[in-house]
């Protein structure tokens, strides 16, 4: 069996054929790298982000106890109106 010779127009288009799956697999490689890298990004994203609801949430978890300290804060004035409506009574019988 003899080798097959090519012409020069087949041995161009071979190599034309080659060069240009060659450029293929490179664009395929950078595209591949290129959405590795944005994967990688949107990943680390998604956790910051999941970490700032996981605080946002842990702020949150004592907004309940607002209204019972507010009333709380609403005593203690009340007894400080009273120990001062008393004390004005009580110096004004003083000072006659």
């Amino acid at each position: 069996m003899g080798m097959l010779a090519l012409t020069e127009t087949q041995e161009n288009l071979w190599w034309g054929a080659i060069i240009g799956g060659f450029v293929v697999v490179l664009a395929v490689v950078a595209l591949l790298t290129m959405l590795v890298l944005l994967v990688r990004t949107i990943e680390q994203r998604v956790v910051l982000i999941k970490d700032t609801l996981e605080r946002a949430a842990a702020n949150t978890d004592d907004t309940a106890l607002i209204a019972e300290t507010a009333e709380q804060v609403d005593a203690v004035l009340a007894e400080g109106l009273e120990h001062h409506l008393f004390l004005g009574r009580v110096l004004d019988k003083v000072r006659l």
